[in-house]
């Protein structure tokens, strides 16, 4: 009996062709897509996507059927629920896919806000020639929350500003050169309180929810700008907007919010110290041929026992490595053998 494949990404049937192809006669693919996947995950062996539908992954853990989730998005929270967690299943993000991308799009979020575009494009539509003041990024300091995939290329990219950077994560291993100093997650407050622009990079879950609450943001400069490129409830919105009517940070731009999107008249909506763009950092015209190969490279190494690409240890801290341009996560007591 041939095993399962289900897909949850939006492939196409060259895509498709890929995986079967690489997957030999052993598999069936199935393209469930969000239509069909609350019911076709019962089916899976092997899943790859992200099911942007509820899901009842407590009864998918107690079939006892999915040996491997493979996330076509780099934030696992949509399947990290705790039956998952606590189960045999084995879990790959598809961290660093798509870090060019999500630092492009944090670079120009946070570019857009210091060199006032919003300001001078409200302008332009008044047909208004008005020079007024700008903030730089050159010889500022910067501090990023998450020095994973989307981090570490995102401080790459910042390096060539001639900025000071500093990063926090939870594990600091691996400082490139290009970063000033890289800490644990004890040392988040005096990266709050030193840097005049901070990127959130990380993850959301259990430790990172509302990281970015009341107390975090008052330790901000209030010539500070944040920048939220991870998910929205990293931030604590209510704090957010208090802080910004208090003036305890000079504005925020972020890619995600919380709720996802804001409700209608929701205060951020009309601010003009914050900008919003619409969940987009990982829009990519490669995209899914990026994910598509790396599903590839991984199901290839599921096949012959190799270490996965991104594997999430949940049991061990771990260690990430550089493997074939993506984060490798070795954990030595869940390793595929």
């Amino acid at each position: 009996m041939k095993k399962n494949i289900v897909l949850c990404y939006p492939v196409q049937q060259r895509h498709v062709e890929r995986i079967a192809a690489v997957a030999g006669d052993d598999y069936q693919i199935i393209d469930a897509g969000q239509e069909h996947i609350a019911e076709e995950i019962f089916n899976a062996d092997i899943f790859c996507g992200h099911a942007k539908v509820p899901v009842d992954w407590d009864e998918v853990v107690a079939r006892g059927r999915l040996q491997w989730i493979q996330s076509s998005a780099a934030g696992m929270d949509h399947c990290l629920v705790p039956s998952v967690v606590q189960s045999p299943i084995h879990i790959t993000s598809a961290s660093g896919v798509l870090a060019n991308q999500v630092a492009e799009h944090g670079m120009a979020l946070a570019l857009a806000f210091l060199r006032s575009l919003p300001t001078f494009f409200r302008a332009q539509q008044k047909e208004e020639f008005i020079r007024r003041p700008t903030m730089d990024l050159h010889g500022a300091t910067v501090g990023i929350v998450g020095l994973g995939g989307v981090g570490r290329r995102l401080a790459e990219v910042l390096s060539i500003f001639g900025v000071t950077i500093l990063a926090v994560d939870m594990f600091p291993v691996a400082k490139p050169a290009y970063v000033s100093e890289l800490w644990g997650p004890a040392n988040t407050d005096s990266l709050f309180a030193m840097c005049d622009v901070i990127f959130l990079c990380v993850p959301l879950n259990h430790d990172t929810r509302h990281l970015v609450n009341a107390r975090r943001l008052s330790l901000m400069k209030p010539t500070a700008l944040l920048v939220n490129i991870s998910r929205g409830a990293v931030v604590d919105t209510d704090a957010l907007v208090t802080a910004l009517e208090q003036k305890q940070l000079c504005g925020a731009v972020m890619d995600v919010t919380d709720p996802e999107p804001l409700t209608e008249g929701h205060p951020l909506w009309s601010r003009e110290d914050v900008i919003i763009t619409p969940h987009v950092g990982g829009q990519c015209y490669s995209r899914i041929d990026d994910m598509t190969r790396m599903f590839c490279e991984n199901l290839r190494r599921w096949e012959s026992g190799e270490p996965l690409i991104n594997y999430l240890s949940v049991k061990s801290l771990g260690f990430p490595i550089r493997d074939g341009g993506y984060p490798l996560w070795v954990d030595v007591d869940r390793m595929i053998s």
